[in-house]
């Protein structure tokens, strides 16, 4: 009797413990957003004022009242543009010898392992690599290209897993029915794995989306 008293009550102190320690971490949380649903309203509050044509076709100046963003917005933009031209091809390439094409052995488990691996590398390493290899190797410089190509490295490794992933979640099926019906496998990939895959093909939701080779 003693002992079943002893465990109803450490079983009564585990969950008061249990919902203290949830109290605490939601005030914990809601403090949080608090703060920053505080500070973006004023950021915007304060920043609002100021964002008109303006501030956004003008050039960096001395004078706070005549300085713009125009640069800075370009080069973004411009910089962007190169990677996803940099980083999309040569990363959905990647994702397709690895998974359709590149023989099962140590070398293709060691490489997998390295993409793997570059995934969780913190971004300064990439930037002093970019820095040493584009900018001083090459001799870009501080150049746009320089820039781009780092940051191809930087999501290139997501690239490469997001896609091979993709190209997994397609059915054996459709694959067996590709190679049956006489299709080689780049044809196969290109007019039936592909664009079922991706948002290019008008037919993506079809289930199977077999189109005829000719």
């Amino acid at each position: 009797m003693k002992s079943t008293l002893g465990t109803d009550m450490l079983l009564v102190r585990k969950r008061q413990k249990e919902k203290a320690f949830l109290v605490l971490a939601t005030l914990a949380f809601l403090f949080s957003l608090i703060v920053l649903f505080t500070l973006i309203i004023d950021a915007f509050l304060d920043g609002l004022p100021r964002l008109n044509l303006k501030f956004l076709t003008s050039f960096p100046s001395r004078k706070p009242e005549e300085a713009g963003i125009l640069p800075a917005m370009v080069g973004s933009i411009y910089v962007t543009v190169l990677t996803v031209l940099f980083a999309i091809p040569l990363g959905v390439g990647s994702a397709v010898y690895l998974e359709v094409y590149a023989p099962r052995n140590r070398l293709s488990a060691a490489i997998e392992a390295s993409i793997a691996t570059l995934g969780g590398v913190p971004s300064i390493i990439y930037g002093m690599l970019g820095l040493e290899l584009f900018a001083r190797v090459l001799q870009l410089g501080r150049s746009l290209l320089a820039g781009s190509l780092t940051l191809a490295l930087l999501v290139l490794p997501i690239v490469i897993v997001s896609t091979r992933e993709s190209l997994r979640a397609v059915p054996q099926s459709l694959w067996e029915a590709a190679l049956a019906l006489g299709a080689t496998r780049w044809q196969a990939l290109k007019d039936q794995i592909l664009p079922v895959r991706f948002p290019w093909n008008p037919h993506r939701d079809h289930p199977y989306g077999l189109q005829s080779h000719r």
